[in-house]
């Protein structure tokens, strides 16, 4: 019971302290930014400036994101490198746009995965269907990660080819796993140190799993990519987090396999006063508050649960108002205009306590040595 008492009193003398100050000594932040094990990432729409998006990065809202990036504490963006963007035309490329953002982010010490997707114009009856051709998604990937190679190392093809909204028609991941086994193959020739992380499975995660050992592509991923959406105001949700998890683990070892998990994106909305009008397809939406406390709950107790969850991307960097019309609207760690969010805070914060535990040799246990059962 004293043993219980004294460890519950220093967490939070140790919470506290981390907190609420605001001074983390510099060189352990960059420590962290080069740490693979490091978790902090965010997905954001930088190269969003379509007429079918609202988002629009001007060139000074593009500095002004890296800056307040860096200032969070994140370490890794998931960035679009959208094929319509790149090859427009079948055979013309302009690589002009994300050869300024990939400099910007690199520049501010932060790492990319990067997003290889949908299909261009010409290339398929639509974008969120497979091209014609597999090989001319190949070739297009293949000249992305070819001019990236010395500033990207890790690639995600295709984004949730389990749900229909993104990959039609569906067919038991069979054709999404012949793409990923053909791009596995060309990225593996062009940069050998490169790490292949499958589309982030969406619906029915560990089902969508199965399909593609079924299918053969085991040994053509090296990372796997899963976005376990849950509601954070509905307790049994949080506990199936930890549950989709396991049952990716207990996949893998029934095909022989071992595999590190990320969460390319994972997140909830935050909004000023919840509503019909911005619920979202998990419910009623979270408050701003709520919002900032499952942000510091993802980040310093349910990534201890997992300890082959090397990432976690949180999914937005930005709000979007009025662009799908409901909370997925107010995903951001910052608002439209900027402004942070109490949700900034919370992510910041988690950084400094993770930072601080990289003085010992095992970070995680650490963490878990400071929080009370």
């Amino acid at each position: 019971m004293i043993k219980l008492m004294c460890r519950k009193i220093s967490f939070f003398i140790i919470l506290f302290f981390f907190f609420f100050t605001s001074s983390v000594d510099s060189a352990i932040l960059e420590s962290g930014k080069k740490n693979e094990k490091n978790p902090f990432g965010v997905l954001a729409f930088l190269p969003w400036n379509h007429p079918w998006n609202n988002y629009k990065y001007s060139q000074d809202d593009l500095k002004k994101a890296a800056a307040l990036m860096r200032e969070c504490g994140i370490s890794f963006v998931r960035l679009d490198f959208l094929w319509n963007d790149i090859e427009s035309e079948h055979g013309q490329f302009d690589f002009s746009k994300y050869d300024h953002i990939v400099s910007l982010l690199t520049d501010n010490g932060i790492e990319i995965l990067g997003l290889l997707s949908y299909s261009a114009d010409w290339a398929g009856p639509s974008w969120n269907s497979p091209p014609y051709k597999n090989e001319t998604f190949v070739n297009y990937a293949s000249m992305v990660i070819e001019r990236y190679r010395d500033k990207v190392k890790y690639w995600e093809i295709w984004n949730e080819p389990d749900d229909e909204q993104y990959w039609r028609p569906q067919d038991g991941m069979v054709r999404y796993t012949s793409l990923l086994k053909d791009v596995y193959i060309a990225a593996k020739d062009i940069d050998p140190d490169c790490k292949i992380l499958n589309g982030g499975l969406s619906k029915y995660i560990t089902i969508s799993l199965k399909k593609i050992y079924k299918n053969g592509g085991r040994e053509y991923f090296d990372i796997l990519a899963i976005h376990p959406f849950v509601n954070p105001l509905n307790p049994i949700d949080k506990a199936r987090v930890k549950g989709i998890y396991k049952g990716c683990k207990r996949i893998m070892k029934e095909n022989d396999d071992d595999k590190k998990i990320w969460f390319t994106e994972l997140g909830c909305p935050g909004v000023v006063s919840p509503s019909k009008s911005n619920s979202w397809w998990l419910g009623m939406s979270p408050t701003e508050e709520q919002q900032a406390e499952w942000v510091k709950k993802i980040y310093t107790e349910i990534i201890l649960q997992m300890p082959d969850c090397d990432k976690i991307f949180w999914a937005f960097f930005r709000d979007c108002k009025n662009y799908w019309n409901n909370g997925i609207d107010y995903w951001g760690l910052v608002r439209g205009d900027f402004s942070k969010k109490p949700a900034f805070k919370s992510y910041q914060e988690s950084v400094k306590l993770w930072n601080e535990s990289l003085k010992y040799k095992k970070p995680r246990e650490k963490l878990k040595g400071i929080r009370p059962n």
